[in-house]
């Protein structure tokens, strides 16, 4: 068996991370390998974080320790920053370039960061920045800008892009699930840019 393979799925309330973490795990089942996932999510209704730790291969629990992450999938730009301490050194992530600015932000009178300056403090971790509610909306419906990101996560993960397709369609609303082929092949191509 191969080593075990990290994968952190983060972003904002009601963006669709349990839906991307509940794909990527029934891709794991789809190829016969072992996963183990656990999700935090209990203010994410009022647009709070949301977090959710798939280990693919793994040997010990759900949780995965700060500094290594093989990858982080990332729904908004300010969720990638705030988790960037779990990807480890030479690790990637992929990351929707919009970001939700916090509440807090305004309530305090703060400036709210760039894009520019978002990365500038990402610094020299590999990156990945598409704009996957473009891809979404291009595919049919701005909400499947989650599948989208794992299309374009695909080329890094230890999973066939065709179980992850499978997995897309047997959980997606059967009424979505063309919108939702046509988003991940759409996240798929935007990814190919990102190969090193």
């Amino acid at each position: 068996m191969s080593p075990g393979y990290d994968v952190l799925v983060v972003g904002i309330g009601g963006q669709g991370t349990i839906l991307a973490s509940n794909v990527l795990g029934e891709a794991c089942l789809i190829e016969g390998r072992p996963v183990k996932g656990a999700e935090t999510h209990g203010m994410a209704q009022r647009g709070g974080s949301v977090e959710s730790h798939i280990r693919i291969d793994g040997e010990y629990g759900p949780l995965i320790t700060p500094g290594t992450a093989d990858i982080i999938i990332s729904f908004d730009l300010l969720e990638a920053l705030r988790y960037k301490h779990y990807v480890r050194p030479g690790g990637k992530i992929v990351a929707n370039r919009h970001f939700v600015v916090p509440t807090s932000v305004f309530v305090q009178g703060a400036a709210a960061p760039t894009e520019e300056e978002i990365r500038a403090r990402l610094g020299d971790v590999g990156l990945c920045l598409l704009d996957a509610e473009a891809m979404a909306a291009e595919a049919g419906s701005p909400l499947a800008a989650n599948i989208v990101m794992l299309g374009a996560a695909s080329h890094f993960l230890p999973l066939s892009p065709d179980s992850l397709r499978k997995a897309v369609e047997k959980l997606v609303p059967q009424k979505t699930i063309e919108i939702n082929r046509k988003a991940f092949d759409l996240g798929r191509e935007a990814g190919a840019g990102c190969r090193e």
